[in-house]
């Protein structure tokens, strides 16, 4: 890291983490772009709640003249959950031939959601010499650490995890992508109506673009691809979580009243070629006052294994990810490579 040169694309709550640990680590900050007037024109130190580092963030409409002449060695992306949405962004590193990492959870694995879009930016990164890809918090906690369970194993016959988060931490596009704040007649219409469909109909949409995947999706897909298993079947389904008092919640700016949703699991069964079922388990909701983030994953065979982790510190631990990712996307291959192809998360110093 040290020496690096990084770019911060989208000045939220997750950059105030990513731009300090480049920093910390050795690297600098040479530029950032955001979307909102209440941080264009701010110190990125201002963001960080540091001594200003005289970077200041600039308009996002500006974003693709400021990689031309700054030329980082990689940008940071840290703007919004589903591929779709950071479409520009990705294009316009890939444009550029500027390498990018980004938070957005479909990036993780987005070929088994949107590969016709995938496909577009890996033609682009490939022809620039670069390369995209995705990572945080799943790559360690809902990938390396059960791919590392599974090569500790004689045999499996089942892989099951369960993963809960507090969308509070995330941001308004994360928040409301998990129904929060809705109506249970309208999460049933918005968002558990999207699954209740047939494998060939869920195929039409994953390869028009407009799949809406849970994150799990995307982690079993790169779990499959890390462990070399074929994928036969892969369904989905989205349940609303709720609950018995009053929540506010500050991210989506209102109440979210008891019998409104305060967000949802999603639940993801993939069948594969060699006989291992996956079923993994994504709860994000606005948290009540007795809630907390908790990882739980079983590996079933021979031993059966269980790994607890129970209050991670979700925001932080994703941020360090993908700064301590940065120099295997630098070392990879160009086009978009996810992280299942980029050897093992290693701590930089």
């Amino acid at each position: 890291m040290k020496g690096l040169k990084i770019f911060q694309y989208g000045c939220g709550k997750m950059s105030v983490y990513t731009m300090r640990y480049v920093i910390e680590n050795g690297g600098e900050i040479v530029g950032a772009v955001d979307n909102n007037p209440a941080v264009i024109g701010k110190d990125v130190g201002e963001i960080m709640g540091t001594d200003k580092i005289g970077v200041v963030v600039e308009d996002v409409t500006k974003v693709e003249n400021l990689l031309t002449t700054l030329k980082p060695d990689c940008t940071i992306i840290t703007t919004m959950s589903l591929l779709a949405d950071v479409e520009d962004a990705l294009m316009v590193c890939a444009k550029c031939g500027i390498n990018a990492i980004t938070t957005c959870e479909e990036a993780f694995f987005p070929m088994n959601s949107n590969p016709t879009l995938t496909e577009k930016i890996d033609k682009l990164a490939k022809e620039n010499n670069c390369t995209i890809t995705g990572s945080g918090y799943q790559d360690a906690f809902w990938g390396n650490l059960i791919t590392t369970l599974v090569g500790a194993s004689h045999n499996i016959t089942k892989i099951k995890g369960s993963s809960s988060y507090n969308v509070e931490d995330y941001g308004i596009a994360l928040a409301k992508a998990h129904g929060a704040g809705l109506t249970a007649e309208k999460f049933a219409r918005d968002v558990a109506s999207a699954d209740e469909i047939s494998d060939e109909e869920r195929q039409k949409v994953i390869e028009s673009g407009a799949y809406a995947p849970s994150y799990m999706w995307n982690v079993n897909g790169w779990l499959c691809d890390k462990l070399g298993l074929t994928v036969i079947s892969q369904r989905q389904k989205c349940v609303p979580q709720f609950n018995d008092y009053d929540i506010e919640s500050s991210t989506l700016g209102m109440t979210v009243k008891a019998g409104m949703a305060t967000g949802m699991s999603a639940v993801v069964t993939t069948e594969t070629k060699e006989g291992i079922t996956l079923e993994t388990e994504c709860i994000g909701k606005v948290y009540n006052k007795d809630e907390f983030d908790r990882n739980e994953w079983t590996v079933y065979g021979e031993p059966n294994t269980t790994m607890v982790i129970e209050k991670p510190n979700t925001v932080e631990l994703t941020c360090a990810t993908v700064v301590n990712r940065i120099p295997d996307v630098i070392a990879s291959e160009s086009g978009f490579i996810p992280t299942s192809r980029m050897g093992e998360l290693k701590y930089i110093k």
